[in-house]
């Protein structure tokens, strides 16, 4: 074997990890923890404590640390392998369909927005309030900040709807990718499965907000 070939063996092999990793990493445990705190959220509608409680309190400084380890890592990897994914893969007339090409084109475009989305996010509801405020954000910071400003309101619709949708058509690919969906009856079953998902996540999603946006009156 050239080395050209044995060079060319080991970046196919490579790409391959990478890509499975990548899935992977999407679903756990960054799927999981998605759907937890956006359920977390939903205790909203209880009021202030419970949404404390339930959103950003961690009973010891070492959980919140291996949170952000479990969350972050993860988020970076898939970030990074995002990102190179967006910049080499192209859709593929020939061999899909227009909806098919429609949904991979839409997947890219919502990995944009949901990487803006996360960025604003993360620094406003976790790292700004912990590193200038000294505490975690409040109960009525946001929800006073989700009905007074609708800048905020906005972003965190669209970027939750990104998300949902993201996540969702993500689970469809992981499920094929790692070869748990083959033939053509299990392909349309992970597809509306996956339909479903997008659906409940984004309702579960928007009832959170909708909760907080009540409060801010």
């Amino acid at each position: 074997m050239s080395a050209e070939t044995l060079d060319a063996s080991r970046g196919a092999r490579k790409t391959f990890v990478a890509s499975r990793l990548g899935s992977l990493l999407a679903v756990a445990p960054l799927g999981v923890w998605t759907v937890n705190h956006v359920w977390d959220n939903l205790s909203a509608f209880q009021g202030a404590e419970a949404w404390q409680t339930s959103v950003t309190h961690h009973p010891h400084p070492v959980a919140h640390a291996a949170t952000l380890v479990v969350v972050l890592l993860p988020l970076v990897f898939h970030t990074i392998w995002g990102i190179g994914r967006l910049t080499s893969m192209r859709p593929n007339n020939e061999k899909y369909g227009y909806f098919a090409n429609f949904r991979f084109l839409l997947q890219r475009a919502s990995a944009v927005g949901v990487l803006f989305f996360l960025g604003a996010h993360i620094w406003l509801a976790m790292l700004r309030p912990r590193l200038l405020l000294g505490h975690a954000e409040t109960f009525a910071d946001i929800s006073r900040e989700m009905h007074h400003h609708m800048p905020t309101l906005v972003v965190y619709l669209l970027g939750t709807l990104g998300v949902a949708y993201h996540l969702a058509n993500g689970i469809g690919t992981f499920a094929m990718g790692w070869g748990l969906a083959a033939s053509r009856k299990s392909l349309r079953t992970i597809e509306r499965l996956s339909y479903v998902f997008f659906v409940v996540l984004l309702a579960m999603s928007w009832a959170a907000i909708y909760a907080l946006w009540r409060a801010g009156a």
